[in-house]
Protein backbone atom coordinates (compact mmCIF):
# COMPACT_ATOMS: atom_id res chain seq x y z
CA UNK A 1 0.00 0.00 0.00
CA UNK A 2 2.84 2.30 0.98
CA UNK A 3 4.71 1.29 -2.68
CA UNK A 4 1.19 2.35 -4.14
CA UNK A 5 0.77 5.75 -2.30
CA UNK A 6 4.64 6.10 -3.72
CA UNK A 7 3.45 5.74 -6.90
CA UNK A 8 1.46 7.82 -6.91
CA UNK A 9 2.60 10.69 -5.49
CA UNK A 10 5.29 10.72 -7.52
CA UNK A 11 2.96 10.56 -11.17
CA UNK A 12 1.76 13.48 -9.22
CA UNK A 13 5.00 15.67 -9.43
CA UNK A 14 5.33 14.56 -12.63
CA UNK A 15 2.18 15.79 -14.14
CA UNK A 16 2.97 19.02 -12.44
CA UNK A 17 -0.21 20.19 -10.83
CA UNK A 18 1.13 23.47 -10.00
CA UNK A 19 0.78 24.18 -13.38
CA UNK A 20 -2.67 23.25 -14.44
CA UNK A 21 -4.56 26.69 -13.89
CA UNK A 22 -2.86 27.55 -16.71
CA UNK A 23 -5.27 25.71 -18.53
CA UNK A 24 -8.08 25.37 -16.26
CA UNK A 25 -8.53 29.03 -15.68
CA UNK A 26 -8.77 30.33 -19.38
CA UNK A 27 -11.69 27.40 -19.56
CA UNK A 28 -13.44 28.76 -16.56
CA UNK A 29 -12.77 32.67 -18.22
CA UNK A 30 -14.95 31.61 -21.16
CA UNK A 31 -17.19 29.58 -19.22
CA UNK A 32 -18.02 33.04 -17.34
CA UNK A 33 -17.52 35.25 -20.50
CA UNK A 34 -20.34 33.12 -21.85
CA UNK A 35 -22.38 32.87 -19.12
CA UNK A 36 -22.86 36.95 -19.39
CA UNK A 37 -23.12 37.79 -22.48
CA UNK A 38 -27.02 36.83 -23.00
CA UNK A 39 -26.31 34.49 -25.94
CA UNK A 40 -28.25 31.26 -25.00
CA UNK A 41 -26.55 28.09 -25.01
CA UNK A 42 -26.44 26.46 -28.17
CA UNK A 43 -26.28 22.95 -26.41
CA UNK A 44 -28.68 20.77 -24.79
CA UNK A 45 -25.70 20.15 -21.82
CA UNK A 46 -23.94 22.73 -20.72
CA UNK A 47 -22.83 21.29 -17.90
CA UNK A 48 -21.71 18.34 -19.35
CA UNK A 49 -19.59 20.56 -21.55
CA UNK A 50 -17.89 22.40 -19.49
CA UNK A 51 -16.60 19.43 -17.66
CA UNK A 52 -15.61 17.74 -20.26
CA UNK A 53 -14.10 20.88 -21.75
CA UNK A 54 -12.03 21.00 -18.57
CA UNK A 55 -10.67 17.36 -18.76
CA UNK A 56 -9.74 18.28 -21.96
CA UNK A 57 -7.54 21.24 -21.71
CA UNK A 58 -6.27 19.62 -18.61
CA UNK A 59 -5.26 16.40 -20.56
CA UNK A 60 -3.72 18.61 -22.70
CA UNK A 61 -1.65 20.17 -20.72
CA UNK A 62 -0.31 17.15 -19.17
CA UNK A 63 0.33 15.91 -22.13
CA UNK A 64 2.55 19.19 -22.81
CA UNK A 65 4.64 18.15 -19.39
CA UNK A 66 4.85 14.70 -20.26
CA UNK A 67 6.19 15.14 -23.71
CA UNK A 68 8.05 17.93 -22.89
CA UNK A 69 9.94 15.51 -20.29
CA UNK A 70 10.23 13.11 -22.00
CA UNK A 71 12.35 15.12 -24.68
CA UNK A 72 14.28 17.26 -22.50
CA UNK A 73 15.56 14.20 -20.73
CA UNK A 74 16.36 12.42 -24.58
CA UNK A 75 18.00 15.56 -25.60
CA UNK A 76 20.26 16.21 -22.89
CA UNK A 77 18.31 19.54 -21.39
CA UNK A 78 16.97 18.01 -18.43
CA UNK A 79 19.60 16.30 -16.09
CA UNK A 80 20.09 15.24 -12.39
CA UNK A 81 20.26 17.65 -10.07
CA UNK A 82 18.85 20.78 -12.23
CA UNK A 83 17.98 24.37 -10.86
CA UNK A 84 14.31 23.48 -11.27
CA UNK A 85 11.54 21.25 -10.44
CA UNK A 86 13.37 17.74 -10.07
CA UNK A 87 12.27 15.73 -13.47
CA UNK A 88 11.49 12.38 -12.39
CA UNK A 89 12.88 10.81 -15.67
CA UNK A 90 16.29 12.49 -15.47
CA UNK A 91 16.33 11.43 -11.75
CA UNK A 92 15.98 7.83 -12.64
CA UNK A 93 12.33 7.54 -10.61
CA UNK A 94 10.89 6.70 -13.93
CA UNK A 95 12.26 4.87 -17.03
CA UNK A 96 11.05 5.60 -20.79
CA UNK A 97 9.08 3.12 -20.96
CA UNK A 98 6.82 4.25 -18.49
CA UNK A 99 7.04 7.95 -19.52
CA UNK A 100 5.94 7.07 -23.30
CA UNK A 101 3.06 4.89 -21.66
CA UNK A 102 1.77 7.63 -19.58
CA UNK A 103 1.62 9.73 -22.57
CA UNK A 104 -0.24 7.65 -24.58
CA UNK A 105 -2.49 6.76 -22.16
CA UNK A 106 -3.13 10.49 -21.58
CA UNK A 107 -3.65 11.50 -25.72
CA UNK A 108 -6.20 8.23 -25.14
CA UNK A 109 -8.34 10.54 -22.71
CA UNK A 110 -7.32 13.42 -24.80
CA UNK A 111 -8.96 11.88 -27.92
CA UNK A 112 -11.93 10.53 -26.15
CA UNK A 113 -12.79 13.97 -24.49
CA UNK A 114 -12.01 15.75 -28.09
CA UNK A 115 -14.62 13.14 -29.37
CA UNK A 116 -17.45 14.54 -27.41
CA UNK A 117 -16.78 18.41 -27.81
CA UNK A 118 -16.28 17.57 -31.43
CA UNK A 119 -20.02 16.94 -31.80
CA UNK A 120 -20.53 20.21 -29.45
CA UNK A 121 -18.39 22.54 -31.80
CA UNK A 122 -17.79 20.72 -35.33
CA UNK A 123 -15.30 21.52 -37.00
CA UNK A 124 -14.07 24.57 -35.20
CA UNK A 125 -13.81 22.80 -32.27
CA UNK A 126 -11.60 19.53 -34.27
CA UNK A 127 -9.00 22.16 -35.60
CA UNK A 128 -8.24 23.90 -32.44
CA UNK A 129 -8.10 20.24 -31.10
CA UNK A 130 -5.92 18.73 -33.68
CA UNK A 131 -3.91 21.84 -33.56
CA UNK A 132 -3.62 21.73 -29.81
CA UNK A 133 -2.17 18.22 -29.94
CA UNK A 134 0.28 19.15 -32.73
CA UNK A 135 1.40 22.16 -30.61
CA UNK A 136 1.99 19.86 -27.48
CA UNK A 137 3.94 17.55 -30.06
CA UNK A 138 6.09 20.04 -31.65
CA UNK A 139 6.77 21.95 -28.47
CA UNK A 140 9.86 19.17 -27.57
CA UNK A 141 9.95 16.42 -29.85
CA UNK A 142 11.16 17.55 -33.13
CA UNK A 143 14.33 18.55 -34.26
CA UNK A 144 12.86 22.05 -35.00
CA UNK A 145 11.20 22.34 -31.66
CA UNK A 146 9.08 25.29 -30.99
CA UNK A 147 11.00 25.55 -27.35
CA UNK A 148 14.40 25.32 -29.02
CA UNK A 149 13.58 27.87 -31.68
CA UNK A 150 12.26 30.69 -29.55
CA UNK A 151 8.74 31.00 -30.39
CA UNK A 152 7.31 28.81 -28.26
CA UNK A 153 5.45 31.74 -26.12
CA UNK A 154 3.82 32.76 -28.77
CA UNK A 155 1.94 29.12 -28.87
CA UNK A 156 1.53 29.66 -25.72
CA UNK A 157 0.18 32.86 -25.16
CA UNK A 158 -2.61 31.65 -28.31
CA UNK A 159 -3.28 27.82 -26.42
CA UNK A 160 -3.17 28.79 -23.04
CA UNK A 161 -5.03 31.87 -23.31
CA UNK A 162 -6.95 33.72 -26.05
CA UNK A 163 -7.82 30.12 -27.83
CA UNK A 164 -8.71 28.24 -24.71
CA UNK A 165 -11.31 30.97 -23.35
CA UNK A 166 -12.43 32.02 -26.79
CA UNK A 167 -13.03 28.29 -27.73
CA UNK A 168 -14.43 27.65 -24.69
CA UNK A 169 -17.28 30.34 -25.33
CA UNK A 170 -17.89 28.72 -29.19
CA UNK A 171 -18.35 25.53 -27.82
CA UNK A 172 -21.28 26.96 -24.88
CA UNK A 173 -22.65 29.64 -27.93
CA UNK A 174 -21.31 28.51 -31.93
CA UNK A 175 -20.64 32.28 -31.55
CA UNK A 176 -17.33 34.42 -31.05
CA UNK A 177 -17.42 36.30 -27.32
CA UNK A 178 -14.80 38.89 -27.39
CA UNK A 179 -14.98 39.31 -23.86
CA UNK A 180 -14.07 36.02 -23.59
CA UNK A 181 -11.16 36.48 -26.13
CA UNK A 182 -9.86 39.79 -24.16
CA UNK A 183 -10.08 38.04 -20.81
CA UNK A 184 -8.61 34.88 -21.93
CA UNK A 185 -5.60 37.05 -23.79
CA UNK A 186 -4.67 38.03 -20.14
CA UNK A 187 -4.41 34.30 -19.27
CA UNK A 188 -2.45 33.51 -22.11
CA UNK A 189 0.25 36.79 -20.91
CA UNK A 190 0.43 34.89 -17.38
CA UNK A 191 1.74 31.84 -18.96
CA UNK A 192 3.99 33.26 -20.94
CA UNK A 193 5.62 34.75 -17.70
CA UNK A 194 5.74 31.52 -16.62
CA UNK A 195 7.42 30.46 -19.92
CA UNK A 196 10.28 33.65 -19.70
CA UNK A 197 10.83 32.57 -15.49
CA UNK A 198 11.52 28.89 -16.61
CA UNK A 199 13.79 29.64 -19.67
CA UNK A 200 15.92 33.07 -17.35
CA UNK A 201 16.11 29.93 -14.69
CA UNK A 202 17.92 27.39 -17.17
CA UNK A 203 19.44 30.65 -19.14
CA UNK A 204 23.04 28.44 -18.91
CA UNK A 205 21.78 25.00 -19.36
CA UNK A 206 19.65 26.12 -22.25
CA UNK A 207 22.35 27.44 -23.96
CA UNK A 208 24.84 24.66 -23.58
CA UNK A 209 21.93 21.98 -24.74
CA UNK A 210 21.66 24.49 -27.80
CA UNK A 211 17.79 25.41 -26.60
CA UNK A 212 17.76 28.66 -28.29
CA UNK A 213 14.69 30.52 -26.32
CA UNK A 214 14.57 34.00 -26.08
CA UNK A 215 16.54 34.59 -22.93
CA UNK A 216 19.13 32.40 -25.20
CA UNK A 217 19.13 34.16 -28.24
CA UNK A 218 18.51 37.91 -26.80
CA UNK A 219 20.07 38.08 -22.74
CA UNK A 220 18.50 38.03 -19.88
CA UNK A 221 17.69 42.02 -20.14
CA UNK A 222 15.82 41.58 -23.62
CA UNK A 223 14.18 38.78 -21.62
CA UNK A 224 13.08 41.16 -18.81
CA UNK A 225 12.18 44.08 -21.00
CA UNK A 226 9.39 41.79 -23.16
CA UNK A 227 8.36 40.26 -19.68
CA UNK A 228 7.40 43.57 -18.44
CA UNK A 229 5.20 44.65 -22.06
CA UNK A 230 3.31 41.66 -20.82
CA UNK A 231 2.86 42.93 -17.36
CA UNK A 232 1.74 46.59 -18.85
CA UNK A 233 -0.70 44.75 -21.20
CA UNK A 234 -2.45 42.77 -18.54
CA UNK A 235 -4.35 45.65 -17.38
CA UNK A 236 -5.23 46.50 -21.06
CA UNK A 237 -6.75 43.62 -21.92
CA UNK A 238 -8.56 43.31 -18.65
CA UNK A 239 -10.39 46.71 -19.57
CA UNK A 240 -11.12 45.58 -22.88
CA UNK A 241 -12.85 42.61 -21.24
CA UNK A 242 -14.41 43.71 -18.21
CA UNK A 243 -14.03 47.86 -18.54
CA UNK A 244 -13.17 49.81 -15.68
CA UNK A 245 -13.08 47.06 -12.95
CA UNK A 246 -11.22 44.12 -10.41
CA UNK A 247 -9.87 42.00 -13.46
CA UNK A 248 -7.19 45.28 -13.90
CA UNK A 249 -6.08 44.85 -10.10
CA UNK A 250 -4.33 41.77 -11.82
CA UNK A 251 -1.80 44.84 -12.52
CA UNK A 252 -0.68 44.96 -9.17
CA UNK A 253 0.60 40.99 -8.63
CA UNK A 254 2.25 41.61 -11.88
CA UNK A 255 4.11 44.23 -11.01
CA UNK A 256 5.18 42.44 -7.57
CA UNK A 257 6.60 39.57 -9.79
CA UNK A 258 8.17 41.53 -12.43
CA UNK A 259 10.19 42.97 -9.60
CA UNK A 260 10.73 39.33 -7.85
CA UNK A 261 12.31 38.05 -10.99
CA UNK A 262 14.62 41.01 -11.76
CA UNK A 263 15.96 40.08 -8.41
CA UNK A 264 15.85 36.27 -8.69
CA UNK A 265 19.03 34.12 -9.35
CA UNK A 266 19.35 30.57 -9.54
CA UNK A 267 16.58 28.25 -7.63
CA UNK A 268 14.99 31.49 -6.39
CA UNK A 269 13.04 31.49 -9.86
CA UNK A 270 11.19 28.62 -8.23
CA UNK A 271 9.25 30.80 -6.19
CA UNK A 272 8.34 33.29 -8.67
CA UNK A 273 7.31 30.04 -10.80
CA UNK A 274 5.07 28.77 -8.25
CA UNK A 275 3.41 32.87 -7.56
CA UNK A 276 3.15 32.94 -11.40
CA UNK A 277 0.63 29.76 -11.37
CA UNK A 278 -1.44 31.42 -8.29
CA UNK A 279 -1.69 34.33 -10.49
CA UNK A 280 -4.32 32.48 -12.99
CA UNK A 281 -6.36 32.00 -10.04
CA UNK A 282 -6.80 35.27 -8.54
CA UNK A 283 -7.54 36.33 -11.94
CA UNK A 284 -10.27 34.41 -12.29
CA UNK A 285 -11.91 35.37 -8.87
CA UNK A 286 -10.90 39.26 -9.64
CA UNK A 287 -13.06 38.27 -13.03
CA UNK A 288 -16.04 37.08 -11.13
CA UNK A 289 -16.00 40.15 -9.24
CA UNK A 290 -16.29 42.57 -12.48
Amino acid sequence: MKRILQRILLWLRIIRPQTLFASLVPVLVGILASGRSGIPYATTSPVAVCIVTAVCALSLQILSNLINDYYDFVRGSDKAGRKGFKRALAEGEVSGKDMKAAIFTDLAVVVATGLFLVFSGRWVILAIGVSAILFAWLYTATSHSLSYLGIADIFVFLYYGVIASSGTAYLLTHQFIATAFHAGAVCGLISMGVLMINNLRDIEDDRAAGKRTLPVRFGKKAAEAIMFAEVLLMPVFAYLAFGLSAAMLIAVPAVILFSAVRKAEGARYNKCLLFTGLMNVLYFFLCLLS
